[in-house]
């Protein structure tokens, strides 16, 4: 017989816990130590669905540097800010991270804005806020936090250690130490378990890596982003372009947030929205970021139209050929937007993104589609060849040669549109501009270009003068 865990693991439903314990009765002493043993981020969970006067009782018994840590995890910190009084709202700003203060900061109005930011009595808090809100949002220097540690270059193993120890209380980022020159101009890092097990007698330049990654603060993130993801470092520092002096860091949280925003940005792209959507918009913004693609759409569209009706004896004499038109158009766009796919993601993720690489590239999507189309022409060729001859009183030879306009024409459009996905988005990125602006309706609607004139020329030449 099996025999069962003595201790199972409880549900981790942590938010229905807090609730019950804060509508429990308890005492705010006994409050207070019972939460204490929950992660912040777990009490910010449930704030929504406290009462006002239950998340006053919350301020009142964790105070500001508590509450501060719980307000860095919501996702609408001015919410919370705006209804409790301006002097408690700035002692909790204060004891945040300056990139988290100034998130929480922006959600505000800005009179509400001000009045909170006046009241902040720590100055060097002040100058780290302004410091940040003074890059742009799609710079390395707005989303840097300044918790770290510091040392000078010319310091002892057992001065560092001290400085290591002053510094731990103000900065919890303690497992790289960053090390500067006298002009406060970046060194170089030190590993925290390397300094502990150095002897005192050891110098510290020996410990210090003078080769670590970092970032200038001006460069732009979505950029820059992909070459960070592979280092894999708790931080990596943020250096002043104008005279290297080390301004903050980028912590591995904040890396992976920005990689996560850089790929819905593009998910918004690739679906033909200029930016993405979020779910407390109004109605308006949402569709003003769809509008200005589905306008080009809907002209590029009228072109396919326009080309259809060029061919419309073709369209008089054999009306059934229409009956396989969305069959070819399918399959072209599916192939253009795997193509697409394909490539923006290889020009993201590559680090050398030389011309031969993407003209690799391209010549690989080339021959997969051009297999790919070989194969489902060949399987079309059949499946129309069998629904003509059961559904329809043609000729043989007829059948036959529609068959092999469709066979035809769905690998020579499944091949076109391979070239497509991959040439579009390469060409966009070798002009400067984002390749996941090559959306999939965008490549679709060019695809759908492609197969319209290749199946009715096809069907022209072979059907109706062959």
């Amino acid at each position: 017989m099996e025999e069962k865990n003595e201790f199972p693991l409880q549900e981790r439903d942590y938010g229905a816990q807090i609730l019950a314990l804060i509508r429990s009765g308890l005492s705010d002493n006994e409050l207070k130590e019972q939460l204490q043993e929950y992660h912040e981020n777990d009490i910010a969970g449930i704030f929504e669905e406290l009462t006002a006067e239950e998340r006053d009782r919350l301020l009142l018994i964790f105070g500001s540097e508590i509450m501060s840590e719980i307000v860095s995890f919501l996702d609408d910190a001015g919410d919370y800010l705006s209804e409790i009084d301006a002097d408690d709202a700035a002692e909790i700003i204060e004891q945040m991270d300056a990139d988290d203060a100034l998130e929480a900061l922006d959600d505000l109005d800005e009179e509400t804005r001000s009045e909170i930011f006046d009241l902040i009595e720590d100055e060097e808090i002040k100058e780290d806020i302004e410091l940040l809100d003074s890059y742009e949002d799609n710079e390395f220097g707005s989303r840097m936090t300044t918790n770290y540690i510091v040392v000078k270059r010319n310091l002892t193993i057992k001065e560092t250690m001290k400085a290591l120890v002053s510094e731990a209380a103000e900065n919890d980022n303690i497992y790289t130490i960053f090390v500067v020159n006298e002009d406060e101009s970046f060194y170089g890092v030190i590993d925290l378990k390397d300094l502990i097990v150095a002897r005192s007698n050891v110098e510290l330049e020996t410990l210090i890596c003078t080769t670590f990654p970092f970032v200038y603060d001006k460069e732009i993130i979505s950029e820059n982003i992909e070459r960070l993801r592979g280092y894999s470092e708790h931080m990596i520092p943020v250096i002043s372009s104008a005279n290297n002096a080390l301004l903050g860091v980028i912590t591995s949280t904040d890396i992976i947030e920005l990689i996560d925003e850089e790929r819905s940005d593009d998910y918004a792209k690739l679906a033909a929205m200029s930016a993405e959507q979020e779910p407390d918009e109004t109605l308006f913004e949402s569709m003003k970021k769809r509008v200005p693609w589905l306008v080009a759409l809907l002209f590029m569209g009228l072109v396919v139209s326009a080309v259809v009706g060029m061919f419309e004896s073709v369209v008089d004499a054999l009306p059934m050929i229409v009956s396989f038109q969305s069959l070819i158009l399918g399959m072209a766009g599916n192939v253009g937007t795997q193509s697409l796919a394909v490539t923006v993601r290889a020009l993201g993720n590559d680090d050398d993104n030389s011309w031969k690489n993407q003209f690799v590239t391209i010549l690989k999507e080339i021959r997969v589609a051009l297999l790919n189309g070989i194969v489902l022409g060949a399987i079309s060729f059949v499946i129309v060849s069998a629904y003509l001859f059961v559904f329809a009183s043609y000729a043989a030879m007829f059948i036959f040669a529609a068959a092999g306009c469709v066979g035809l024409a769905m690998c020579f459009a499944m091949t076109i549109s391979g070239f497509t996905g991959a040439a579009i988005p390469i060409c966009l990125y070798r002009c400067g501009v984002d390749p996941a602006v090559a959306s999939g309706p965008l490549i679709t609607t060019i695809n759908d270009l492609v197969a319209v004139l290749s199946y009715y020329g096809l069907a022209w030449a072979l059907l109706l003068n062959i």
